[in-house]
């Protein structure tokens, strides 16, 4: 159980330092790389919680595509940032409005399980919608149970909403240009008198 714990607030401690490094530092480049330690200290704080699914998506989703996806494009792309934080001040008032929105919104949702009503045993508990029955199962297959079964409409609807976005987006970026391709049967049908032409040159002189 001590070991638990520590490992707990190792990950815990080191996913902190290295969010507020993602804000603070100056090259961002390295704040990409924080947040990709971030992300790795995430998973294993759901490892620990017993949500092994969670952390494969965390690392497989946003440190595998995401993250490397920020990273690329702030490398290849010649940003100028200083240029973008010279309007910081005029934005300020907007980003610690929004600061107080967010900050009040983790407060009603940390705070709801403290506030929110006792249930009385006598009358029965929640209900809670059904779920597969805990088991040897592991977490990973208890959700595929759920998600392949009571919810596959939906999930195939959103695999057919991701496709039709794919689709979109390729087809809005594509450009037509005018690229020479080869024609294979013309090639085969030529014949060397009408690509070749034999010149005889005199002596001493040039073509």
């Amino acid at each position: 159980m001590i070991l638990h714990a520590l490992i707990f607030y190792l990950f815990a401690f080191v996913a902190v330092g290295a969010a507020v490094m993602v804000i603070a530092a100056r090259n961002p480049v390295h704040s990409v790389l924080f947040l990709i330690l971030t992300f790795f200290n995430a998973a294993g704080l759901f490892v620990l919680m017993g949500a092994e699914f969670l952390a494969m998506m965390l690392v497989v989703v946003y440190v595998g595509a995401v993250a490397v996806l920020f990273l690329f494009v702030v490398m290849m792309l010649e940003v100028d940032f200083v240029r973008l934080r010279e309007g910081f001040l005029e934005y300020m008032p907007i980003g610690g409005l929004l600061g107080l929105v967010l900050l009040a919104e983790l407060v009603v949702v940390v705070g709801g399980r403290f506030m929110a009503p006792a249930v009385d045993a006598a009358h029965g508990a929640t209900p809670v919608a059904p779920g597969p029955a805990v088991g040897d199962i592991t977490n990973a297959e208890a959700l595929g149970r759920v998600m392949y079964t009571q919810y596959v409409y939906i999930f195939q609807a959103a695999g057919l909403v991701l496709l039709v976005a794919m689709i979109g987006a390729i087809v809005l970026t594509l450009r037509h240009r005018n690229v020479r391709r080869q024609n294979i049967g013309d090639q085969v049908a030529r014949r060397a008198k009408d690509t070749v032409e034999l010149v005889k040159v005199p002596t001493g002189s040039g073509v």
